[in-house]
């Protein structure tokens, strides 16, 4: 019994001391992360509108997207996370950028940003964050991210077969997955322009 006591007496002092360096750890690395989360964040936003000077969150913006119009429109799997407008370097508004989720990749959620003009085009879409198969699904960022760049279209499908018109994207071969949840999810970003920002005026709604 006495054994017992100690042997639980001496776990209990090495997971507390493990917790107070876990915590300890999680402060010093917190604001790091946070400042290079914020970087990688304002280099995307750039990429997808380098015309613009600036950008301005817009928190008031932001669509319930587990409303039944959004689920019904084919978007249950998809979360608009932010939405900024890009200024031109007077402040007259050009567009729109947006982070978009998707909760539908294979190896789990699949993160974005995506330039739209006020005129609907679609600048293209930086990732912020994937973890698809290696060699498979981690194709987006070379194979599918090309695809969305410069294209004026009101929704993108994709095709196993070979793309033949602006509004279609070939597939990754061997992950359609993938390819799907990355396109439903451009797809949400564009139909949330349509129908919240105005679909091309300059005021949100």
């Amino acid at each position: 019994m006495k054994n017992m006591m100690k042997d639980a007496a001496i776990l209990l002092v090495i997971t507390l001391f493990a917790g107070l360096v876990l915590g300890f750890v999680y402060q010093i690395t917190k604001e790091p992360i946070a400042l290079a989360e914020e970087k990688a964040a304002k280099e995307a936003y750039a990429e997808v509108f380098p015309e613009a000077s600036e950008f301005e969150m817009l928190d008031d913006a932001l669509p319930k997207s587990d409303t039944p119009e959004w689920a019904q429109a084919g978007f249950a799997g998809v979360t608009i996370e932010n939405v900024l407008s890009a200024l031109d370097k007077d402040g007259a508004h050009m567009g729109y950028v947006l982070t978009v989720t998707s909760h539908e990749g294979y190896g789990g959620d699949i993160t974005f940003t995506m330039g739209i003009g006020n005129d609907g085009g679609l600048n293209g879409i930086s990732i912020l964050s994937i973890s698809e198969t290696a060699g498979l699904g981690m194709k987006a960022e070379a194979v599918l991210k090309p695809q969305f760049a410069d294209k004026n279209v009101p929704a993108f499908t994709y095709t196993k077969t070979g793309a033949v018109s602006e509004d279609q994207i070939d597939a990754i071969s061997g992950a359609t997955i993938t390819t799907s949840a990355v396109t439903t999810a451009v797809n949400g970003g564009l139909y949330y322009f349509q129908n919240w920002l105005g679909g091309g005026s300059n005021e949100a709604k």
